[in-house]
């Protein structure tokens, strides 16, 4: 059975950001497939200080969460990421957990399907989106997207429910995302993954 990982990176467990994302594990529901629901917005996260450790010994040196979520992310055939906007940009305690999730795994990405989810009051929506769809598109993932962009509006969970259109995205976006999940599957199976060239690296230390 596919699965689709869902992280919440809203420091709260049960508000705008997890609307969003509880009407897109009804519908995955509904497709059959399997979803894991982690809270990474909830505690204090330390970001990644270059340090090494991970190209060594294939894990974050600061463990905790991120470690454990990884292993998830490794067996996931997609990844959701929702974020709160604050100051017209993802939760600084997520941001520091998705650059150690994703500089610290030395598993593939490739071909496992991306979507990320925002939640703001009024504003600074499209700007979060961006910051976050970043993490998919460094890292050979597809991106699924909806009828909109996947954003709710609202300043309570209440207030995120009453955005039918908003609603209506995640159910979108999760239709989508399920339908590329399967549709890789099936051409993994049949044809493969792509070839990914890594011999290139630009960094003009010669200063020319």
């Amino acid at each position: 059975m596919s699965k689709v990982l869902l992280l919440n990176g809203s420091p709260h467990k049960d508000g705008c950001t997890a609307a969003a994302l509880g009407e897109m594990i009804a519908v995955f529901k509904e497709e059959g497939i399997e979803t894991e629901l982690i809270h990474v917005g909830g505690g204090q996260v330390s970001g990644c200080i270059s340090c090494g450790y991970c190209g060594k010994n294939g894990k974050c040196a600061f463990g905790g969460g991120v470690n454990e979520a990884a292993k998830s992310f490794e067996e996931a055939d997609g990844l959701v990421i929702g974020s709160p906007v604050y100051y017209s940009s993802p939760n600084g305690t997520l941001i520091s957990f998705l650059d150690r999730l994703f500089y610290s795994t030395p598993f593939s990405k490739q071909m496992k399907v991306g979507a990320s989810v925002v939640s703001c009051r009024r504003g600074g929506n499209s700007s979060t989106f961006d910051v976050l769809n970043k993490y998919f598109t460094i890292s050979g993932m597809p991106v699924a997207s909806g009828t909109y962009w996947n954003s709710v509006h609202g300043f309570t969970k209440e207030d995120a429910k009453k955005d039918l259109e908003g609603m209506q995205t995640m159910r979108n976006l999760a239709r989508n995302m399920s339908f590329l999940i399967k549709a890789i599957a099936e051409a993994k199976e049949k044809y493969g993954l792509p070839a990914v060239e890594r011999e290139a690296f630009t960094c003009f230390m010669d200063g020319k």
